[in-house]
């Protein structure tokens, strides 16, 4: 019994949102999609968002914009001018305030409480790649911090190193060392007491970045290497490190940015002397023109160009890795 066959002339039906065209030349068949209409909610949604990104950088750009007044300018719209004449202003200080001295002490604190964070955020991850006794009691003490009021911290951390200076302070005068008594000030203090302040900022976005990559890290590249005869500081070197190359960068970029820009941690723990946004925080109250707005501006710049450089390292980093593995 033979099959039916369909008429050649029979046409397929046209199926959703596809429309197919016959081509005479070579029979062909093309189906373009039609683009589905938007749904209801869409246009809301993205006025929301809008709306959203206006708020979050709206208020940056605006101090962008004011900061390049004229020697006329004031802290308002409308624009008198155009120059870099706050700039200067700002070069040449700002009354008693040394804005060179507190950028400089930013900036070492940054750059130490970004190697700190990615120095013990890398060990951290090494050493919970294994079952530790109590690890997850010690996973949740170290992020403790992040759910902590910032004010309530600093505070703390200022009383514990006032505490550490009576100690020293009486067990110096039960020694009978005067000259040392007499030359000993405090100890908190940029590197001691403000670091510390820092780094329960900085150190548990740094560990949960680095449990992340680790809980999803082969181990297999690793045996390889162990197989062909690699130790393990040579495993770590050459496998496990360029392969978290990114994620490392990553963990610097977070501590600086979120060092360089920090306040209510810094307020109570760092002693006589001020980082560049405590001054900024200082300075709104007294200064008046837009140089506030210069200084605004150059803070900003400096943590987008970090940002612009750990971006451009990660993605060095991320191809590097790539090749190596094809």
């Amino acid at each position: 019994m033979s099959a039916v066959r369909p008429p050649e002339d029979a046409k397929a039906p046209l199926g959703g949102s596809e429309l197919h065209e016959v081509s005479e030349r070579g029979g062909c068949v093309r189906s373009p999609q039609l683009r589905d209409p938007r749904p209801a909610g869409f246009w809301p949604l993205l006025m929301v968002f809008g709306l959203f990104l206006l708020f979050l950088y709206g208020p940056m750009i605006t101090i962008f914009v004011l900061s390049f007044q004229g020697p006329e300018g004031g802290l308002t719209f409308p624009l008198r001018g155009v120059s870099l004449h706050w700039f200067h202003k700002l070069a040449e200080g700002l009354g008693t305030v040394d804005i060179g001295a507190a950028f400089r002490r930013s900036l070492m604190l940054g750059t130490v409480v970004t190697g700190l964070t990615v120095v013990l955020s890398v060990l951290a991850g090494l050493a919970f790649r294994k079952k530790l006794r109590g690890g997850d009691a010690l996973f949740y003490i170290a992020v403790a911090s992040l759910i902590m009021p910032s004010i309530i911290v600093s505070l703390g951390i200022g009383l514990q190193f006032r505490l550490v200076d009576t100690g020293l302070k009486e067990l110096l005068t039960a020694m009978g060392a005067d000259n040392l008594l007499e030359g000993y000030g405090t100890a908190l203090g940029l590197l001691t007491s403000a670091l510390g302040a820092h780094l329960t900022w900085t150190l548990p976005f740094g560990l949960l970045i680095m449990f992340a990559v680790f809980n999803r890290f082969n181990p297999a590249y690793e045996e390889a290497a162990r197989d062909l005869g690699a130790t393990p500081w040579q495993g770590f070197v050459h496998v496990v490190l360029p392969l978290i190359g990114p994620s490392i960068v990553g963990i610097g970029m977070f501590g600086f940015t979120l060092s360089w820009d920090e306040i209510a941690r810094t307020s109570q723990a760092i002693g006589d002397v001020n980082t560049l946004p405590l001054e900024l925080q200082g300075l709104t109250s007294t200064v008046t023109t837009p140089a506030i707005y210069a200084l605004g501006t150059v803070t900003t710049v400096v943590s987008l160009l970090v940002m612009g450089l750990a971006l451009c390292a990660a993605a060095l980093l991320g191809r590097r890795s790539k090749a190596r593995r094809t």
